[in-house]
């Protein structure tokens, strides 16, 4: 018979509670950006994936980088953004608000905020429940 207290439970076996993460405020990324941390392992447990809000400043971008055997998916919430992409960022990819993207394992990219007024906001998930611990940064003249 279980018991319907969950102290008793080692909670990385539990697999029936809810965990409601509310951001206090953004912290700095690898990739410098500000980030609203979400679901993460540190924040949640979660085993498999990691959750947050990223904003790019206007007329901003991130640090060139890749996602180290992990992939990324973005929903873009608010504004317009380029996401150079490739082994010399020399490909592109122009999204907005509405727009869904997949980022495949180890694919250096690099987003940046096409307005100098307005800041992207977007959701990103990417099956690392560690979040930043992936991220290498990319130098594409390497």
């Amino acid at each position: 018979m279980r018991s319907s207290n969950p102290s008793l439970f080692n909670r990385s076996l539990m697999t029936d509670q809810v965990i409601t993460v509310r951001p206090q405020g953004t912290h700095l990324t690898k990739q410098e950006l500000p980030n609203f941390e979400g679901i993460s392992a540190r924040t949640a447990g979660s085993k498999h994936l990691c959750m947050h809000l990223v904003i790019i400043p206007p007329g901003g971008k991130a640090v060139a980088h890749y996602h180290d055997g992990y992939e990324t998916v973005i929903y873009i919430i608010q504004g317009k953004a380029e996401t150079r992409y490739g082994h010399n960022l020399e490909q592109s990819s122009i999204n907005e608000a509405g727009d869904f993207l997949f980022i495949p394992p180890n694919l250096p990219h690099q987003p940046v905020n096409l307005s100098d007024t307005e800041q992207v906001i977007a959701v990103v998930a990417r099956n690392d429940p560690n979040e930043q611990e992936s991220v290498v940064i990319f130098n594409p003249k390497e």
